[in-house]
């Protein structure tokens, strides 16, 4: 019994590489290539998946960015209108001589910045802005006592 299980074996190892279809279709046949060709669908499937998140997450962060842009601008746009009186220390057509008296007058400490006078093409700096008349009035005394006497009061509308 023992010598016929040993045969028989034998006969299992050495006849199938003998085979046609065993050598066509490997040891375990079709399957084995089944088997391959579903784990790389899988693994196409999982990249396709993966790049899939990536781009829903690079969508939602450019989402996000073009909202904040927006409220930054609805933000600047509130501030703007609110406020509306302006000390200017200084009207150019030029903007390079208004980005140059900016630069001066932040170097003094202040935070200017530039407007835009619509309808004549001239930019103003801006030295400080304020919502309300009587605060901008008692700063513009200020102003043209200690700093600049040729500054004045723009009013935003």
């Amino acid at each position: 019994m023992r010598n016929l299980s040993i045969l028989l074996l034998l006969i299992v190892i050495l006849l199938p590489p003998s085979c046609k279809s065993v050598r066509e279709n490997g040891l375990f046949g079709r399957k084995a290539k089944k088997l391959a060709v579903l784990l790389a669908q899988q693994d196409n499937i999982r990249v396709a998946d993966s790049l899939k998140r990536v781009q829903n997450r690079l969508k939602a962060m450019e989402e996000a960015r073009l909202d904040s842009i927006r409220l930054a601008e609805e933000e600047r746009i509130l501030l703007e209108t609110r406020q509306k009186y302006n000390i200017v220390v200084g009207s150019f057509r030029i903007h390079e001589n208004a980005v140059k008296w900016l630069e001066e007058y932040r170097n003094q400490g202040f935070d200017p910045e530039i407007i835009q006078m619509n309808g004549t093409g001239f930019e103003l700096v801006v030295a400080e802005s304020f919502e309300k008349f009587s605060q901008a009035a008692v700063r513009l005394d200020y102003f043209q006592d200690e700093i600049d006497i040729d500054s004045w009061l723009f009013v935003r509308e």
